[in-house]
């Protein structure tokens, strides 16, 4: 998925839905997203990261 494809879907929700990462210990919060960026012909990645305050 693109960021672009992400944001378009992401237009389709209520606005004050919240985001959730799915992992192997089950969901958490998503707390922020990081920017990973690669060297050609690699794309960038967007990297979502879970709020481990919980």
């Amino acid at each position: 998925m693109t960021v672009a494809q992400l944001i378009a879907a992401l237009r389709e929700l209520p606005p004050e839905a919240v985001v959730l990462y799915e992992g192997d210990e089950g969901y958490a919060l998503v707390a922020g997203v990081h920017i990973q960026k690669n060297a050609p012909p690699l794309p960038d990645e967007a990297i979502l990261f879970p709020d481990m305050n919980e």
